[in-house]
């Protein structure tokens, strides 16, 4: 099936650039806090976007790992690097998506395709490569993404929260309208705000396309709670993220 086709200077009907890549499955591990168990296979899935919310383009960069909750399958999100701050601190304090503002170039020229996703001066992923045709399969597809909504107690005591950490489940059921396959190289640079590199280190390349879906649903909502005193450890974050942080950036080492 041929890419739909959109009218010249829409921000709608974009699609998305979806990676695949195979990490260490130890180094994912580590990112998954107690409760949330690592995936069959140790993948990594980044997500580069155009999107109008609510009716202007918002560029982003999703970035999620195969991971488990009570025995369903699903990715835990790392984070959201988006450069709308207005949707970047209701979308935490309500649900816990881990949102944090970033800038991302994407675009398409020819039958090339060209990303780079950066944060506080840093360039932590790249991709280019080349539109090969259309994909065979348009699947419909169920996915289930865990986010983790939680609050520290004011004042900062502790292992002390004012709301301890919860999953947050959201399930999506999605119909594939159209896709095309690309053959490119992903690039992941060091950075100390974005450490993708380190802690996702790319084994292999495993997937990467254009999408083109449509959501027949989507629901968000709160599951079980995860052990507060396990959960400590993952309390300190880079900004709205899940990176492994202190005091809201990099964990300094001097």
């Amino acid at each position: 099936m041929a890419s739909p086709q959109i009218k010249a200077g829409e921000i709608a009907g974009w699609p998305v650039l979806r990676i695949q890549y195979r990490t260490d499955a130890d180094k994912l591990a580590a990112l998954l806090p107690p409760g949330i168990d690592p995936g069959a296979e140790p993948n990594v899935f980044l997500s580069i976007y155009n999107f109008p919310v609510p009716d202007e383009p918002e560029y982003g960069i999703v970035v999620t790992v195969a991971a488990d909750y009570k025995g369903t399958a699903g990715r835990y999100a790392i984070g959201y690097g988006i450069d709308q701050e207005s949707a970047i601190f209701i979308s935490r304090d309500m649900n816990g998506q881990p949102k944090y503002p970033a800038r991302t170039v994407y675009y398409r020229t020819g039958d090339t395709i060209r990303a780079r996703s950066m944060h506080q001066g840093y360039t932590f992923a790249e991709f280019e490569g080349t539109v090969t045709g259309p994909a065979d399969e348009l699947p419909a597809h169920e996915q289930n993404e865990w986010w983790i909504k939680v609050s520290r107690a004011v004042g900062g005591a502790e292992k002390a929260y004012d709301f301890a950490p919860h999953v947050v489940r959201v399930h999506s059921t999605n119909q594939t309208v159209a896709r095309e396959n690309v053959e490119g190289a992903l690039l992941l640079r060091d950075s100390p705000w974005d450490p993708i590199a380190e802690r996702l280190p790319q084994r292999e390349l495993v997937a990467s396309y254009l999408d083109w879906s449509q959501f027949t649903s989507r629901t968000i909502s709160l599951e079980g709670p995860l052990d507060p005193d396990g959960y400590w450890p993952f309390i300190d974050t880079i900004g709205g993220s899940r990176w492994p942080g202190q005091m809201g950036g990099p964990v300094r080492t001097r």
